[in-house]
């Protein structure tokens, strides 16, 4: 009975033991062939090391392959601390070359990580500094390779290009709206190492990094070179507070040129306040936008069918009571009875109140919000206003008048512009846009390109665009936009010169002047903005400051879009005042004397000997400013 018992005990506990071991073997064989790589890859994340490795940013280009921002290699310093033996004299050696104390160094060894990134002075380390600790071959000390960001033009459009913070992310501009497809991917180098950072004797990997997607811009940096000359110019001459360009083409949407000032270097962008790095003004600056602003009221009177320009006539005496408001014209004793052609020529304020009140407050915001004011356009740029337009039930007789001639309302330049393009294009006002197309790093093909958006159509008819066209055409041959001519070529614009507000109040002597530019007037390919804030030493008329800047720019832009000469338009009405252009007559093989009277408006310098005219310089037909000089090569 006894030995009964003690079998079954034995039996019982070889049953359990079997059990037991078939479990154990089971679980074995699960973790073998069923968790093995869960297991395998965190046994890999103890051993696992990387030094990383940073991909370059994608590369920004101008329309026409002009590189605008890039990469410079430079390499940093990592150390391993667990795998630094001699702390003390690492230090010793690594602090002369890196110009900080040793306590600084011993700071970055002594950290309880795996990996240490020296920063900020091991970051981006002159080539001769990186050779000098190489040469030192120092355990646990390494050098790896670091793009910096770098941009040929510096200042050049330093507010659209932002910038890139020293970890290689974008912060500002077209850095950080796009850096997701600027950024690429990091690589590294995967080595091995035991629980004590040693490194172990088994094959290393290089995951090479991804560089990002090149990006091509709209902007065509010819452009954008005579933009920045001339606020450069305006800076100097006129010690302005603050300078503003854009330039569109209204046909699409696309800037060609934007700028501001001040600006700031985007390759040593830490020396500069936060205001006047992250402010792109352009986009960013709310004002009341004065007399350029009449061409919406005008485009609206004409589509409303309130006006025919060129029969109505309105009778300016200098000013206009509105309610208690008295509102005057910048004339004094105003300019008497005149078509609201030459209202709008004129920029007479009593005309276009008169323009505003046949509309009707209704009418008149309808147009506002049609264009796109009080909203942001969208473009693809951080930081963008809003600007302010009154509500309708804000508006009484007072406001409506201000408003119909761009006083009381706050816009930005960007609306301002794009309003502009949509009325001169036929009435279809577009998104603007500035990336142009996303390119693959390798090859520069085409991965993705971006196109047109309308945002809305048929805001006025084709018949009213082209009676505006027409009209800023004649103001810059009859009117206040005289100073922007441009001989041989078809263009119009419009002054504009707003008092500025602070806390409710009107500052005195205080201005932006401004100008809107159609290039070419009949056929416009690019519309141009240009403001001037608080020019100094200076006439308070915009006619006198920044249409002579503008009429520069423009001749540029003729030149990049290479728009043909066209004497078919209206010739410019000189003032007394003004030196006017004349055509260079053919005086090849006529002698001297016979010459003379045809170049009466010249200064005329004779070079070589004889009586006869062999060549001359200007060629026959060119239109040269009275007194300019023209050169003529004698011969028998």
């Amino acid at each position: 009975m006894f030995q009964r018992k003690v079998d079954k005990r034995i039996r019982l506990v070889n049953v359990v033991l079997f059990s037991l071991f078939i479990v154990i073997i089971l679980r074995v064989g699960y973790i073998q062939v069923v968790e093995y790589e869960q297991l395998n890859k965190l046994a890999n994340q103890l051993w696992n090391r990387n030094l990383p490795i940073q991909a370059n940013r994608g590369i920004i280009y101008d329309r026409n392959g002009v590189v605008l921002a890039t990469n410079l290699t430079t390499t940093s310093l990592i150390l391993i601390p667990s795998q630094i033996t001699d702390k003390e004299l690492v230090a010793s050696k690594l602090a002369p070359i890196l110009g900080v104390s040793k306590t600084e160094i011993l700071k970055h060894i002594n950290k309880r990580v795996a990996m240490e990134r020296v920063h900020p002075e091991g970051r981006r380390l002159d080539y001769k500094i990186a050779d000098q600790i190489s040469s030192l071959n120092l355990k646990g000390v390494y050098l790896v390779k670091e793009a910096k960001r770098y941009y040929p033009f510096d200042e050049r459009l330093a507010h659209v290009l932002g910038y890139v913070g020293i970890d290689n992310q974008g912060l500002s501009g077209i850095e950080l709206q796009y850096d997701y497809y600027l950024s690429g991917e990091q690589g590294a180098i995967k080595y091995y190492a035991d629980a004590f950072g040693n490194r172990l004797n088994l094959s290393e990997l290089y995951e090479q990094p991804q560089d990002g997607i090149n990006i091509m811009l709209t902007i065509d940096y010819r452009i954008q070179e005579a933009i920045e000359r001339e606020l450069d110019n305006i800076m100097v001459h006129f010690n302005a507070d603050q300078a503003m360009a854009i330039v569109m083409d209204p046909n699409n949407g696309e800037i060609l040129g934007m700028g501001s000032r001040p600006t700031f270097s985007a390759n040593n962008y830490q020396k500069y306040a936060t205001e006047v790095i992250n402010r792109n003004l352009p986009i960013w600056a709310t004002f009341e936008p004065g007399s350029t602003f009449k061409i919406v009221t005008f485009a609206a009177a004409i589509e409303e069918k309130k006006v025919d320009i060129f029969k109505d006539t309105f009778h300016d005496s200098g000013s206009r009571l509105v309610e208690n408001a008295r509102i005057r014209c910048w004339k004094h004793g105003g300019h008497g009875t005149q078509t609201f052609l030459q209202v709008l020529e004129n920029s007479c304020n009593p005309g276009f109140v008169e323009l505003g009140q046949r509309l009707g407050k209704e009418l008149l915001f309808k147009y506002f919000d049609l264009l796109g004011f009080g909203q942001k356009t969208g473009i693809d740029l951080n930081g963008e206003g809003t600007g302010i337009i009154f509500s309708l039930d804000q508006v009484g007789p007072v406001e409506l008048a201000t408003s119909a001639f761009g006083q009381g309302v706050s816009v930005t330049p960007i609306q301002q512009l794009n309003s502009v393009s949509a009325i001169v294009n036929g009435g279809t006002l577009y998104q603007p846009y500035i990336v142009k197309r996303f390119l693959e790093p390798e090859t520069n093909s085409i991965i993705q390109e971006n196109s047109k958006k309308i945002i809305r159509k048929n805001i006025i008819s084709q018949e009213t665009s082209d009676l505006v066209k027409y009209a800023l055409e004649c103001v810059v041959s009859n009117g206040t936009g005289r100073t922007a001519y441009v001989e041989e070529y078809r263009v119009g614009g419009k002054t504009g010169t707003a008092q500025k507000v602070k806390d409710g109040r009107y500052l005195e002597g205080n201005y932006i002047m401004s100008f809107v530019a159609t290039i070419p007037a009949d056929k416009p390919q690019a519309v141009l903005f240009l403001a001037i804030d608080n020019p100094k030493k200076t006439i308070q008329l915009a006619s006198m400051t920044v249409t002579p800047h503008a009429k520069k720019i423009m001749i540029d832009i003729l030149r990049a879009l290479e728009v043909k000469k066209d004497d078919t338009g209206l010739g410019k009405q000189y003032q007394s005042f003004e030196r006017k252009y004349y055509e260079v007559p053919y005086v090849i093989g006529m002698e001297i004397k016979e010459v003379r009277p045809l170049l009466s408006h010249f200064q005329v310098e004779y070079a070589g000997s004889g009586n006869i005219i062999i060549d001359q310089s200007p060629k026959a037909k060119e239109r040269l400013i009275s007194g300019g000089k023209i050169r003529l090569l004698l011969g028998n």
